[in-house]
């Protein structure tokens, strides 16, 4: 699979961007109240861990164009996030890891705009819920809440936010707990597509509708990655039907990539030629507000 966007800002990573490299003697606590969650990711590892990985190196999160977002004038909006403070009512551990995802999300929105005063209740909401699927030993609390407020190195928490995203779902995997990354990915993903969706309908920017009509590759993607959990998973199941209906607008959607003139420059003293290509995207009003609408109602059960 080629990739959509190139994994810089990732909302996706911007878990990551909570997540220390560092290691830890403890990482096999916690197991207990994982069991009703974890117990069924057994047989369809073998099957979805590759896709499972693909998929972390191939999609990008919406809110990677969180760049376009501000440079587009809308003002920052902390009510189009879930707030702060919710976690509490997440019970299961699907719930807790889908809505990981989604403060994730929000903490890559709220540090590309800078607001640096609402990034620590962020970050408490975020390792509550690390902590409860296992995962809060690899929070650097400190470490991160002093680099989320740093706007001058925002360049190594994007680097930061990709390289631990990497390293928890390779110990997620590596735990036999690959539902989990996906649980995580998704949430992301959805909250970034939310953030995005919001933004388009304030500004009917052509170039975000685009990037939205471009999402139909990543919805085929995590169509495919659902629906194998989804087997054995009530949860992922629920999620599939959503996911499916999503992917049923999409299918009108018509996305063309042509090669364009290749491109030669210079890199470390050496002549290198690339080949870039250009993609079109046809996608109606209707099927915008269609999308929107969808994906609006798939947060509303993911956050609620």
């Amino acid at each position: 699979m080629k990739k959509i966007f190139s994994t810089t800002l990732g909302v996706m990573a911007s878990v990551a961007a909570m997540i220390s490299l560092n290691s830890c003697s403890s990482c096999s606590q916690s197991q207990g109240e994982l069991a009703d969650f974890e117990d069924k990711d057994d047989t369809t590892l073998i099957v979805s861990a590759e896709v499972v990985g693909d998929m972390i190196q191939n999609i990008s999160s919406p809110v990677e164009m969180a760049n376009e977002i501000k440079n587009s004038g809308v003002q920052f909006s902390q009510s189009t996030l879930n707030a702060a403070g919710q976690e509490g009512k997440y019970e299961t551990s699907f719930k807790r890891a889908i809505n990981l995802g989604v403060y994730a999300a929000d903490l890559g929105y709220i540090n590309t705009f800078g607001k640096n005063l609402v990034v620590v209740d962020y970050l408490s909401s975020i390792k509550r819920l690390a902590d409860g699927i296992g995962v809060g030993q690899f929070l650097n609390f400190s470490l991160l809440s002093r680099m989320a407020k740093d706007n001058t190195n925002l360049d190594s928490l994007k680097q930061l936010s990709v390289s631990s995203f990497n390293e928890i779902d390779k110990y997620l995997r590596e735990q036999k707990r690959s539902n989990v990354s996906t649980a995580i990915v998704v949430g992301t993903w959805i909250e970034g597509i939310h953030i995005t969706n919001s933004v388009i309908e304030q500004t009917k920017s052509r170039d975000l509708i685009n990037r939205l009509g471009e999402q139909k590759n990543i919805v085929e993607i995590l169509q495919i990655v659902i629906h194998t959990y989804a087997r054995s998973d009530s949860d992922f199941k629920a999620l599939a039907k959503e996911i499916d209906e999503l992917k049923a607008i999409y299918d009108n959607v018509r996305i063309t990539t042509e090669m364009g003139q290749p491109v030669t420059k210079e890199v470390d003293g050496m002549l290198v030629i690339e080949q870039n290509e250009i993609t079109t995207v046809e996608i109606t009003d209707e099927q915008v507000a269609q999308i929107i609408a969808k994906i609006k109602e798939i947060r509303a059960g993911i956050v609620d």
